[in-house]
């Protein structure tokens, strides 16, 4: 599985189909053209089965179950502990350009896919990438059409028309986050209610975005928000000047959930572990470490600690850093 590029693999070992072991595997490169042949193995996410693994290793492109590709770069993978639904969040494309016009600031959006079940041997899907990419923002996009956020767009629909992207030959987003975010990871509470999200935060763009840690409310183990839906991700740690990012914020990367509901989560830029939990009695305003963070209220308390020592509260979650 050796290539430039995304070098990384994302693992996950099912929990309710014990025997299988995912991989996901990026693109080479930012526009990969590989990507769109099902035989290349690139942009893809696959399972292995390992209790009973082959003398030989297994060969990527053509083992395993395919579960989907024209995946840009999949980092984060999880499965739905109700359901055991599979779902991943995928950085997508840098620079683009569209009928001749920059579009690279707010388009195109990063994704939330959905890949059925290990259990299943419905039809795996192709993605769209790198022939298709999801919408996020429809101000000033050219030749927009009826397409809204979430829908799928080519770069000349002169060759690749939209509606082909939006048709059954490719698998929409299930739903779509703002460009550049680049989510990092995606792991779910324990009755699958909430879906915690780390956006690693942006380099192409003028205007920074992301640096922080979003929640996505769930329900019978689909998203609750269509998904045309601009609102489904919501802040619960966040940093409070991007400005300073991301030579002088916290950058999440790596999420953990324990047997208390608790969030573990890294920062690759801070040296840092944050721990989120529900708490009550607690409020304040803006938490985080480097740049500052903040926090939204939703009903709930949050506080920050430094490996479990309060020292912060604000409405929301409870913050342990």
């Amino acid at each position: 599985m050796t290539n430039p590029g995304h070098v990384t693999r994302t693992l996950l070992l099912s929990k309710k189909e014990s025997s299988l072991l995912l991989v996901s595997r990026g693109s080479s490169s930012n526009l990969d053209d590989l990507a769109a042949q099902e035989s290349s193995g690139i942009s893809q996410l696959r399972a292995f089965n390992i209790s009973s693994a082959p003398s030989e290793p297994y060969n990527y492109p053509s083992s395993g179950l395919l579960l989907g590709w024209g995946l840009r770069n999949s980092v984060g993978v999880a499965e739905h502990p109700i359901t055991g639904g599979i779902y991943t969040v995928e950085n997508s494309a840098d620079q683009l350009r569209r009928l001749s016009s920059d579009i690279h600031q707010d388009n195109p959006g990063e994704e939330l896919n959905f890949h059925g079940f290990l259990n299943s041997s419905s039809p795996r899907g192709n993605y769209g990438y790198p022939s298709c990419f999801a919408v996020w923002s429809t101000s000033a996009f050219p030749s927009l059409g009826s397409m809204k956020t979430g829908s799928q767009f080519s770069l000349d629909p002169s060759s690749l028309p939209d509606n082909d992207c939006n048709s059954d030959k490719f698998t929409p987003p299930r739903l779509t986050f703002q460009a550049h975010t680049a989510p990092l990871d995606i792991k779910f509470t324990s009755d699958g209610s909430v879906g915690f999200i780390t956006l690693h935060g942006s380099w192409n763009r003028d205007a920074p975005t992301g640096y922080k840690l979003v929640s996505v409310a769930f329900r019978d183990g689909e998203p609750v928000e269509p998904s045309d839906s601009a609102k489904a991700a919501v802040d619960v740690l966040w940093n409070r000047e991007l400005g300073n990012c991301p030579g002088a914020c916290f950058r999440p990367v790596g999420l953990a959930v324990d047997g208390e509901g608790r969030v573990f989560m890294t920062s690759d830029s801070t040296g840092e572990i944050f721990v989120v939990r529900q708490g009550e009695g607690h409020s304040g305003a803006g938490i985080g470490s480097g740049g500052g963070g903040g926090g939204q209220n939703k009903g709930g308390r949050t506080v920050v600690s430094v490996l479990g020592l309060v020292v912060l509260g604000v409405l929301g979650w409870v913050v342990l850093i």
